[in-house]
Formats: C-alpha cells, sequence, structure tokens
C-alpha cells in the first residue's frame, strides 16, 4: 500500500513561485502543511508558509534537514536540477519520480518519449550543429521553430526560422546550444489537459482548456474550449496515456495544438508540464476542486476529487508585469475573483497575478 499521510503531516516544495503559494493555500484547509524550499529570498511562497529553506539546489547539508522535516517532497516547476532531485530521493519520497524530471527537462527526450507511445507531437528532429539544421530543415519542412531542447519556458529560447536562408542566424541567435527544429503547425487553437493521477492508478483530468497567447506568454484560459466532445475525449484519452506511461503521480499540464486533418479535428501533443499548470488557474475558483487540492491530495496519497466545472463559462487572465497596477477595477467585477501573487515590484513579462471570471450557468 502507498504512503498516506494524515492530517498535521509536512509536505515540500521545491521552489518559492507562484505556483508553491497555491499548493501550500490548497493544503492548508485539508490539514496539511508545507515547507518550500528555494534559493531566492523573494520567493512570494514564503510568506503563506509556517516553514522554508533559503538554500541553494546544491547546498547538501540544507536539503538533507528539509529532507527530514518533511513527509514527501514535491516541486513547483520542471527544472529541479536533477542532482539534488536524486539527493532527496535516497533521503525521502520525492512526487511525481524525478525520472519524469529527466524526461521532460529535455525537448528531444520528451519528444522521442512522446513517439515511443505513438502519440502525434509536430515533426521535429534534433540539432547539435549547423549542419544537423540543414538537415532538421530538410525534415521538417519551413517554417519551422528552433528550440533550446533545455530551460526554455514562455517564448524563450526559441527562434522561428521563415526561409532556409534564415537558419544559421537563428541557430547563432540561440548561441549554438543543443536543440530541436520543430515544424511549424498550423493549428486552429491552443488547449490544454490538466491531469491528475493518484498513487492508486486512478486519473482524473479537468475539462479541456483553450489558452491564448501574447507575446509567447500565457494570456487568458477559457472553458469550456471550442472543441467537439469527440476531440475533447481524445484530449483526454491522450493526457491519460501519458500519465499511465509515467506511472505519474500528482497533476500535469498536456498543451497540446488542434488541427484539421480532412473533416477531422486531431490533438497534437506541444509540451508536458509535469506539476501544477498556468492553464489550469481557473480551477480555484471555476470547479469543485481545484488543480493544486488535486495535486495535493495524491502526493497525500489521498483519494483524487472528480472535478466539475461551476458556472456556464469561466475565463482565466494573467496579469502581466504593470497590469498589476491596475488592480482594482476587478474588485469590482461582478463574478470575479482576484489572486495576487505578492511579488512585489513589477516587471515587464512577469506574471504578478491573475483573475478568473466565472459566468452563472451550466
Amino acid at each position: 500500500m502507498p504512503d498516506v499521510l494524515k492530517p498535521g503531516a509536512t509536505i515540500g516544495i521545491l521552489g518559492g513561485g507562484q505556483l508553491a503559494r497555491m499548493l501550500a493555500l490548497a493544503a492548508a484547509p485539508l490539514g496539511l502543511k508545507c515547507h518550500v524550499y528555494a534559493p531566492d529570498k523573494d520567493s512570494c511562497a514564503f510568506d503563506v508558509v509556517g516553514a522554508h529553506t533559503l538554500a541553494a539546489y546544491d547546498d547538501e547539508n540544507a536539503l538533507a534537514r528539509f529532507a527530514n522535516a518533511v513527509d514527501v517532497v514535491t516541486y513547483e516547476f520542471e527544472n529541479v536540477p536533477a542532482k539534488t532531485a536524486a539527493y532527496l530521493t535516497a533521503h525521502t519520497k520525492v512526487l511525481p519520480d524525478p525520472h519524469v524530471l529527466e524526461t521532460t527537462q529535455d525537448r528531444l527526450i520528451e519528444k522521442n518519449f512522446l513517439a515511443g507511445l505513438k502519440i502525434a507531437t509536430a515533426p521535429y528532429a534534433p540539432v547539435h550543429s549547423a549542419t544537423q539544421l540543414a538537415d532538421g530543415l530538410a525534415k521538417v519542412g519551413v517554417p519551422a521553430v528552433l528550440k533550446t531542447t533545455r530551460l526554455g519556458y514562455d517564448g524563450k529560447g526559441q527562434a522561428k526560422i521563415e526561409r532556409a536562408a534564415d537558419a544559421n542566424e537563428a541557430w547563432r541567435s540561440i548561441r549554438n546550444v543543443p536543440c530541436i527544429i520543430e515544424g511549424f503547425i498550423k493549428f486552429q487553437r491552443e488547449v490544454s489537459v490538466i491531469a491528475a493521477r493518484g498513487t492508486d492508478g486512478t486519473v482524473e483530468c479537468f475539462e479541456v482548456t483553450e489558452n491564448e497567447h501574447r507575446d509567447h506568454i500565457l494570456y487568458i484560459s477559457k472553458v469550456p474550449a471550442k472543441v467537439t466532445p469527440a476531440l475533447a475525449t481524445e484530449a483526454r484519452r491522450v493526457a491519460t496515456r501519458i500519465l499511465n506511461a509515467f506511472d505519474y503521480v500528482g497533476v500535469m499540464g498536456v498543451e497540446m495544438f488542434v488541427v484539421r486533418k480532412g473533416r477531422e479535428q486531431h490533438v497534437l501533443v506541444n509540451e508536458l508540464a509535469p506539476r501544477v499548470h498556468n492553464s489550469g488557474h481557473w480551477t480555484i475558483d471555476g470547479a469543485t476542486v481545484s488543480q493544486f487540492e488535486q495535486h495535493i491530495r495524491a502526493v497525500a496519497g489521498w483519494p483524487l476529487a472528480k472535478p466539475k466545472r461551476l458556472g456556464a463559462k469561466i475565463e482565466m487572465i494573467n496579469l502581466i508585469g504593470d497590469e498589476i497596477l491596475d488592480h482594482t477595477h476587478w474588485l469590482t467585477a461582478p463574478n470575479t475573483a482576484l489572486h495576487i501573487y505578492g511579488k512585489g515590484k513589477p516587471s515587464a513579462r512577469r506574471k504578478m497575478g491573475h483573475v478568473t471570471r466565472v459566468w452563472p450557468g451550466e
């Protein structure tokens, strides 16, 4: 039988950003405590937990003390150093299992993993040299997107190649680091499935969410998504296959493109996020259980809840940079919830908070 935490137990969280903050806020009503470990003294999650550790991710003494102070460890972001996760695994349980990080931290390994499951993605090829870039372009065609295999997010570490003649400049702009080249997809819309898997293998998926990006950063998420019931079923099935293949425990965000093939719509998987996900923030105010509570339940060994949307439609809007300065007008908007992350002075392209609007009805 898997370990089941009792109320009063402590969940350790690696990373101290807004996702850790919201995880801790979800754990508290369940009687569970959280201890956040992060290297940044201004980590906004520190404000809402009873215990935190301010230390580098390679500080083994601090990691050992942290491991001894918690009952299980999880993480709020997928770029936790592999050595950190491996060290903690030797001292306590880490969920999701760090082997998932090894796959999702590298775009090429992630794409190969999906290909092994026969799950559709954009055409892709590895790029470790200018010669490989030319070969990759010949395979995937133009336009294409060159992406670093590691550490890219919110549009960082990416360069679009409109013509083959632009390839060398794109390669130089990414500073010749290991990359993957992906064919540019003419998609109808971007969607995501926020899925949770418990220690007993049960999988629960939230409703398919439609996402709009602005300057490569998620700006608005909406439910219900404008997809057919058949496509929604396919998207949930794909997400479930991925979680089961990983023997995953916790919440994962599966980002997808909706594409048309003839008269039919299908999904292509774009990226995996082995953690709670920005496009699932609507669940805090718009579902019978939030993605954050669902993740806490999973890593605590508790049964998952069956999520149901509250309202006819729901819209989550990220407040990016200076948009947070105009937060007060949301306070009087009907059926609207405001979430401010406590990050202090806003900076460009940084997510400072979000609002969720719920339209009554079914």
